[in-house]
């Protein structure tokens, strides 16, 4: 007769109990899911490479883009002797 009262008291409480674990670990897993996620040495490491590329590819210029602006500075400078010519001329 003991066995049946702790039994009858004892399944509930552990199907209760095993419902209560299920809710808390669900809440757990969407309170994590919601959490960003951890970045590690490696990941930062390579960002920060690719970044630096980045900035070195942005402030390349390729070996045509050199000799037009070396043209255009040199156009430029002749314009100013050029400039300086008709001045000296018109005085």
């Amino acid at each position: 007769m003991l066995y049946k009262i702790f039994m009858i008291i004892m399944i509930p409480a552990l199907v209760i109990g095993w419902i209560v674990y299920w809710l808390w670990t669900r809440k757990i897993a969407e309170e994590e899911k919601n959490q960003p996620k951890p970045e590690s040495k490696r990941l930062r490491k390579t960002k920060s490479e690719v970044s630096d590329w980045a900035k070195k590819m942005a402030q390349f210029e390729s070996p045509a883009e050199q000799a037009r602006k070396r043209k255009l500075e040199k156009q430029k400078e002749l314009e100013e002797k050029q400039k300086q010519k008709d001045q000296d001329r018109q005085n």
